[in-house]
C-alpha cells in the first residue's frame, strides 16, 4: 500500500466535516509564520472536530481486511517515524508520549499539513495532539482479529527512535 492510500483514507474521514473545518485545517497549513501570534480560532475548530474524525475513519475501517489494516498501520508508523525529529519537537515540545501525540495530530491533520510539517516543523500547533490516531489502524485489527498487526518495518513509531531525526 502506498501513502497515497493512507491519505486517501484520511481526507474521506474529514470530507463529510464540512466547509468550516476544511477551511480551519486549510488556514492552519497555510498561515503566515512570520506572524508573532495567530488566531487560534483554527485549533479549536479542528480540535471539536476530531472526535468526529476518528469515528468517521473508524467507521471506514470497520469492514477493512487484515492485510489493509496492516498496511494503514504501517503507513501510519512511517509517517510518524518519519517526523519524530528534534526540530519538530522543538514546536510541539511535551514528554517522549506528549511528542507522540503531537505527531499524531500532524498525521490526523492531513497530507498537506503533515507535508507542510515536514518541510517547516513552525507549522506545527504547539499543544495539539491526537492520541488516537498513533495505534488507531493497529487498534482496529487487534479489535477485528484478536491481535496488533506485524508491519515487518523494524522502526517503532514511539518518540526519539528516529536517529536522522535526533542529531547528537
Amino acid at each position: 500500500m502506498t501513502d497515497e492510500r493512507f491519505w486517501d483514507v484520511i481526507e474521506a474521514a474529514w470530507a463529510p466535516l464540512g466547509a468550516e473545518v476544511a477551511a480551519a485545517r486549510r488556514a492552519l497549513t497555510t498561515r503566515d509564520l512570520s506572524a508573532d501570534v495567530w488566531e487560534m480560532t483554527e485549533i479549536s475548530v479542528v480540535d471539536k472536530a476530531l472526535d468526529a474524525f476518528l469515528g468517521n475513519l473508524e467507521a471506514a475501517a470497520r469492514d477493512m481486511s487484515a492485510d489493509e489494516l496492516t498496511d494503514l498501520d504501517r503507513a501510519c508508523e512511517r509517517l510518524l517515524y518519519d517526523i519524530d525529529r528534534a526540530d519538530v519537537h522543538e514546536v510541539t515540545d511535551g514528554s517522549d508520549d506528549g511528542f507522540l501525540y503531537a505527531r499524531g495530530f500532524v498525521v490526523a491533520m492531513g497530507r498537506d499539513f503533515y507535508t507542510a510539517v515536514a518541510a517547516d516543523p513552525r507549522v506545527a500547533v504547539p499543544d495539539a495532539e491526537c492520541e488516537s490516531m498513533c495505534y488507531f489502524f493497529a487498534h482496529r485489527h487487534n479489535e477485528r482479529f484478536g491481535d496488533f498487526p506485524d508491519t515487518g518495518s523494524g522502526i517503532s513509531r514511539e518518540s526519539c527512535r528516529n536517529p536522522d531525526g535526533w542529531p547528537d
